[in-house]
């Protein structure tokens, strides 16, 4: 076992001077680098468990670094096209950027309507980093938005050997009693007759013509959404077993968020996390900001306040600020 550490610790030590030899190039050279390192995004299933799973990849050439991004609920890894492939640009396309959706949050119905609570889908991503990035020799990052940053931090506790940072953007990491959203959220969420007459209903719009249903999603949710965002809503959020799955995940969120955050292990571990928050979010309100630093003063936290939401994967400006700041913190990481 003390080999092991020893090998591990000696690994992560010589990717992390690649790195920051790597990041010591000028800006006007960082610059002229983000043309030269576009890569499409690679979409494909991926059987984690016995169970199949959405994945978004891009694949660097020469890795320094592996970037595993857990999405909010709805787990639609597809909302989050524009910033992955951002984020992938802004570091230099020396680190390998990752996405695993949620369980039966698939455009096609693969478990058969069966409905996966919190737990299941933080045991889920700790299956997919034991089968798919056990034998990576890099350095992984973990970045959440939303409830992915508590499924983040719960995969941390169990993985700290792996795990050499945590990004939360947008967190929620503890239910809001003050919210009017989430107390009609919560009781949509606790009744399964009412869960499934709105999981219908959406289903329903979407037997619609193709055009007809796209055009109304789009009044639905605003001229800003970016027509990436437009298209996931269409092609899973009209799904009955997806709507399904993001209400009973919510009802399962909505207990265990009730209970305090796990404080003790936030301070012990406070140089390996960071958070954004945003302004008016009433998932991740400025109050939880305020708790964390006086419960883990040495956490990195921020507030944007550049007018971008809680939805920030959903427009093309919100993605691509966020992958900034996601960028500039990794950096910052690296080289301290």
């Amino acid at each position: 076992m003390l080999l092991r550490l020893f090998s591990s610790t000696q690994s992560l030590s010589f990717h992390l001077i690649r790195w920051r030899t790597n990041c010591a190039n000028t800006q006007m050279g960082y610059q002229s680098l983000l043309s030269q390192v576009k890569k499409p995004l690679n979409f494909r299933l991926c059987k984690v468990s016995g169970r199949t799973s959405e994945v978004l990849e891009i694949q660097a050439d020469d890795p320094t670094l592996h970037v595993l991004v857990i999405p909010g609920n709805p787990g639609v890894i597809s909302f989050y096209k524009d910033f992955l492939e951002s984020l992938y640009e802004l570091l230099g396309g020396r680190a390998s950027i990752t996405a695993i959706g949620h369980i039966s949050q698939t455009a096609k119905n693969w478990e058969h309507g069966r409905l996966y609570s919190l737990q299941e889908q933080i045991d889920h991503k700790m299956d997919f980093i034991g089968q798919e990035l056990q034998n990576t020799e890099v350095p992984v990052i973990l970045v959440g938005h939303s409830i992915g940053s508590y499924i983040s931090v719960e995969v941390q506790k169990r993985s700290s050997e792996k795990v050499m940072y945590c990004i939360g953007l947008y967190p929620f990491l503890a239910l809001n009693q003050q919210s009017i959203k989430q107390s009609i959220i919560g009781k949509i969420a606790a009744s399964s007759i009412i869960s499934a007459a709105v999981s219908f209903t959406i289903a329903t719009l979407g037997l619609l013509p193709h055009r007809a249903f796209r055009f109304i999603v789009s009044k639905s949710l605003g001229s800003s959404w970016s027509g990436t965002a437009v298209k996931a809503a269409c092609t899973h959020l009209s799904k009955y077993h997806v709507m399904r799955n993001v209400l009973f995940m919510a009802m399962t969120e909505f207990k265990k968020l009730s209970e305090t955050p796990d404080w003790a292990f936030m301070r012990e571990n406070q140089n390996k996390m960071a958070f954004l928050f945003g302004i008016d979010d009433h998932w991740g309100p400025l109050q939880m900001f305020e708790e964390i630093s006086k419960q883990a003063p040495d956490i990195t936290l921020s507030i944007e306040r550049e007018g971008h939401s809680h939805t920030f994967c959903c427009t093309q400006a919100g993605s691509s600020w966020v992958a900034g700041h996601v960028a500039n913190l990794i950096r910052k990481k690296v080289s301290s």
